[in-house]
């Protein structure tokens, strides 16, 4: 079934993301729905998840659950490195990324690479509460470009490079491929750290398997961290991570609080108590580590 075709039954949306398993969520009202020269875009309302955001008829994110997924991928690599002065976003149009990155005031640069504008102008409209206003950030750039062709052709380096990406579909399938990894590997700074979006292992191992045999070539340390996001049907999340310094996943919990209050972060799924949980993977989930 191709995103061209009727993914709707008695106004249910149906994701089918997977083969023989399928996602159904209410559509209470329906917000938004265009198609731009890259991908399709949804917003509709569901009285479990709020406004829910889907590109291509894959959920990306909603109103009740984005905190965990947006959390999770920005404070872990920034409260771990602790002395990021500048960070780069791949994707994460929707602006809850660049939220939770902006809330750290000591970064003094960041540079969010989009693929497609309209994503961002209509996030602004109907999805509002997820940037709260991050886009007028003046330390923000925004650069509407492919992801993978900004980082092979940049010249800067970044203390933390995030890619809040797609599945590898579409216009998101050339950001877990091995260049784009090594290009963002030379794009860090020494001691920097990347972390990846890399879907719901118990249902898309090989993102993890993929992406994990990429870092063990490129980077002294490398695994995966999760986290539980109801919409991501499956199961645990697994967000990757591979830096040289191999002492930045281990940094000490009571540094980690020191760190957290200091931010004076307000925080509804992160804690640096499980900001180091994170790490601590189900045998499944290690087992696909090489």
């Amino acid at each position: 079934m191709s995103a061209d075709d009727d993914i709707e039954i008695d106004g249910w949306w149906i994701e089918n993301l997977h083969d023989g398993y399928r996602q159904m969520l209410k559509i209470d009202r329906l917000l938004y729905d265009s198609k731009t020269d890259k991908q399709r875009i949804r917003v509709f309302e569901n009285a479990t998840f709020g406004r829910v955001l889907t590109l291509d008829d894959i959920l990306q994110t909603t109103e009740r659950d984005e905190f965990m997924y947006h959390e999770m991928l920005a404070h872990v690599p920034i409260l771990a490195h602790g002395a990021v002065h500048s960070v780069l976003i791949i994707g994460g149009g929707d602006g809850g990324m660049l939220r939770e990155v902006a809330r750290h005031k000591a970064i003094g640069r960041i540079v969010q690479v989009e693929i497609d504008e309209q994503v961002i102008a209509f996030a602004k409209e109907y999805l509002p509460m997820l940037s709260a206003g991050a886009f007028d950030d003046p330390r923000v750039e925004l650069v509407i470009s492919d992801g993978a062709k900004y980082v092979a052709e940049a010249d800067d380096t970044f203390d933390v490079i995030i890619v809040d990406s797609t599945d590898p579909i579409g216009p998101g399938a050339a950001l877990f491929s091995d260049a784009f990894y090594a290009d963002c590997a030379r794009r860090l700074a020494d001691g920097g750290v990347i972390v990846t979006q890399n879907g719901v292992p118990f249902t898309q191992a090989d993102e993890v398997i993929n992406t994990m045999t990429a870092f063990k070539g490129l980077f002294a340390d490398y695994t995966c961290y999760t986290a539980c996001i109801p919409g991501y049907a499956g199961g645990q999340m697994a967000f990757g991570w591979g830096t040289n310094d191999e002492e930045l996943r281990a940094t000490p919990l009571e540094v980690l609080q020191r760190r957290y209050r200091a931010e004076n972060l307000s925080t509804r799924y992160y804690t640096p108590e499980v900001h180091q949980a994170a790490f601590a993977l189900p045998r499944y989930i290690k087992d696909l580590i090489p």
